[in-house]
């Protein structure tokens, strides 16, 4: 390493301040006027799920007005909800909500509100489901009667291991008897091959009475960060196409951490002044 590149390094590493990464990418709406592939929870208790015209964030929304065990929203089938999340640079999920009520005979009850990806295939029996989760609050009429913005962002960086405030289901803990992911199965490979992404009031490991509910939802959005094509090794971040402070960030984080992304140099595995050296020479090196 040339005195060139320690200068470099010295100043690259002398920028990172610790601003958070930006999750930029294609929002993905709800459409008010065809369910997008949503679904809600619908049968013999009570009204069931449709687009109501005269509520949404602005009108119209999706209304469930059901009594259950819990309620569910639930997409299968669009590629905009359902596609391979691994792939990609890190995603955010986001979805308008509004209590009217919810009640347990009667009395009203909060009860929990969460984003869950499925993936039927990593199950331990034919019956069952993997799955991670991400509670966003206990909510109801009380807490959340106007209409609020629930929202989660994952980074590439925590694929490799639950997130923070993330659980799972299929198994169960021998000792605590709480839920958790099979044996093998991790965060990416559920999110790598999830058969179906629900928002629903069933927290895996927690049982409930028949309750009444009167929910609107509205604006559900899943937004990516796709890795795509750059224009130079040192090119990690987006805006492709552009070396700035958001790539010195992502390979600052990757060295530290030990990602293969930031293994620039041999010997492969091994995290020292080589991989510095060979980000710093392309980072210096611009794109064209």
């Amino acid at each position: 390493m040339n005195s060139r590149d320690i200068t470099a390094a010295s100043l690259f590493v002398s920028l990172f301040a610790g601003a958070a990464l930006a999750l930029p990418g294609s929002i993905v709406p709800f459409n008010d006027d065809d369910t997008g592939g949503w679904s809600g929870s619908n049968g013999i208790g009570g009204v069931g799920t449709f687009i109501d015209d005269t509520q949404g964030d602005p009108a119209p929304g999706f209304h469930t007005i059901f009594n259950d065990f819990g309620i569910t929203f639930r997409n299968s089938t669009s590629p905009d909800f359902v596609q391979d999340l691994s792939s990609v640079s890190g995603f955010a999920f986001a979805i308008d909500t509004k209590v009217n009520d919810i009640s347990f005979f009667g009395t009203p009850a909060p009860r929990p509100w969460l984003l869950e990806f499925r993936d039927f295939d990593a199950g331990p029996g034919n019956d069952q489901f993997a799955s991670v989760w991400y509670k966003f609050a206990d909510f109801s009429a009380a807490t959340h009667g106007d209409w609020t913005r629930f929202f989660v962002q994952v980074s590439v960086f925590d694929y490799d291991a639950l997130p923070a405030g993330w659980g799972g289901s299929g198994a169960e803990d021998p000792k605590t008897f709480e839920p958790m992911l099979p044996e093998g199965i991790t965060f990416r490979d559920v999110i790598a091959g999830y058969d179906e992404i629900v928002v629903t009031t069933l927290e895996p490991g927690f049982f409930f009475g028949f309750t009444d509910f009167d929910v609107v939802v509205d604006d559900i959005t899943l937004t990516t960060d796709t890795d795509i094509a750059s224009c130079n090794p040192a090119d990690l971040a987006q805006p492709f196409g552009v070396l700035d402070l958001a790539d010195i960030q992502c390979f600052l984080f990757g060295f530290t951490n030990g990602l293969d992304l930031a293994d620039f140099a041999a010997p492969q595995g091994v995290f020292d002044l080589a991989d510095l050296a060979a980000f710093v020479n392309g980072f210096l090196n611009g794109c064209p």
